[in-house]
């Protein structure tokens, strides 16, 4: 597989890159140093620098908060996966502020803006001594002893809502079940008739 990244620049440098681009592809480059591209990290990794031709942007490599797949054609009808992409390198202008953390709260697309927040489920906030009574209680029943059933499990008092007792089934009524051989069925007809006459 290729070695694949996502590069996000200002418009700006968009622009230099395609013109860069564009040029190399033509083969008419006029000055070698304004059509080099470079990217250094420092020793932490996540900081660095861009450099276009002569300019220097600072840039950073920042975790998405999602995987991103990339695909190819060769005949623009099969797509062919090429590769999962978890990192992308941004570069600013030199005056915008560094981005906080590690990790970029944005998707790459509008839909996924604070995709964090948005799209994925809190860590639930877990009362310590209340998995402890429950880590007990699981390993008594495991071990065959019986369990206190006065305690609540689902609240114990402490901050959650205790949960309702589950109503009392209603008593079955009295219903025959069909006759398996015909003896029964025939003495509750013989039954039947005798209390119409």
């Amino acid at each position: 597989m290729d070695e694949q990244f996502i590069l996000r620049v200002p418009p700006s440098v968009a622009e230099q890159i395609e013109r860069l681009m564009n040029e190399s592809a033509a083969g008419s480059s006029s000055n070698p140093d304004d059509a080099s591209l470079d990217l250094s990290f420092s020793e932490d990794g996540r900081s660095g620098t861009f450099m276009i031709g002569n300019q220097r942007f600072p840039a950073s490599l920042l975790d998405l908060p999602t995987v991103v797949e990339s695909y190819k054609t060769y005949d623009d009808s099969f797509l062919v996966k090429t590769a999962d992409i978890g990192q992308m390198v941004m570069v600013r202008e030199e005056n915008d502020p560094a981005p906080e953390g590690a990790e970029y709260k944005h998707g790459l697309t509008p839909p996924m803006r604070d995709a964090r927040r948005r799209r994925f489920r809190r860590e639930p906030d877990l009362n310590a001594e209340l998995v402890h009574r429950v880590e007990k209680d699981l390993i008594s029943i495991m071990q065959g002893v019986p369990v206190n059933q006065n305690a609540s499990v689902a609240g114990g008092g402490e901050g959650g809502d205790r949960k309702k007792a589950a109503p009392a089934l209603a008593p079955k009524r009295n219903v025959q079940e069909p006759a398996a051989n015909g003896e029964e069925a025939e003495a509750d007809r013989s039954d039947s008739d005798e209390s119409d006459s």
